[in-house]
């Protein structure tokens, strides 16, 4: 658990909080001070998580979160066993903002791999659902892509503001990590959504349609 009395927790508390006044150069100047105040690794991997957010360049950025992810590796104890889903995603957006998709892949998969190290709250189902839309913006296109007729389906019915049918689909949907469970979870929902027979006739058969399509996959 973090130390509150921790010089370098109080210092990144005082960068978060001009964050959120707006005073972007006050936090950076903040989270510079907490590095140089940082004793141990520990307290480097916090401060550098906290000063990659306020790089001018995505190369600068790249090099506070690989520092980041160096000083966690070298802490190796149940201290930053959490961080790691987010340290890895925060490596894959920066190559990713470099154009350096496959590398960007690779540090998204291993963010995946950690996402149940993360304690469960909104914050892991936050980080899921980025993780899972970064998987998606760099997986490499099939010669045919497939379709997707559950993205069809939700399209339909956020024209529609269905309201009660997404808060059913959606979280599923957009968290799946690509493991059999996940996927799983998606066809439930659907299946669950098809039972009460809602929907207007043309999207109860693009339901029917997406659960036959999953189910042959």
């Amino acid at each position: 658990m973090t130390d509150p009395e921790n010089v370098v927790v109080q210092l990144c508390v005082q960068g978060m909080q001009a964050e959120t006044e707006g005073r972007d150069s006050r936090a950076r100047d903040l989270f510079l001070q907490a590095w140089e105040a940082a004793e141990d690794d520990y307290d480097a991997c916090i401060a550098a998580h906290y000063l990659a957010r306020h790089q001018p360049t995505p190369q600068e950025t790249l090099h506070w979160n690989q520092e980041c992810l160096n000083r966690a590796d070298k802490v190796g104890d149940d201290r930053v066993r959490g961080f790691y889903a987010s340290l890895h995603g925060n490596m894959a957006r920066a190559h990713r903002d470099l154009g350096q998709i496959d590398q960007a892949r690779e540090h998204f998969e291993s963010a995946a791999k950690h996402i149940d190290d993360v304690p469960a709250g909104p914050h892991q189902q936050w980080l899921r659902y980025r993780i899972a839309a970064g998987l998606r913006a760099t997986t490499p296109a099939a010669p045919q892509q497939h379709e997707d007729p559950v993205g069809e389906l939700l399209t339909k019915l956020c024209a529609r503001a269905d309201l009660e049918a997404l808060s059913l689909l959606l979280p599923p949907y957009m968290g799946s990590l690509g493991t059999p469970e996940d996927e799983e979870r998606i066809t439930a929902a659907m299946r669950m959504l098809h039972a009460e027979r809602r929907l207007p006739d043309d999207e109860q058969t693009a339901l029917s349609h997406a659960i036959k399509v999953r189910s042959a996959a």
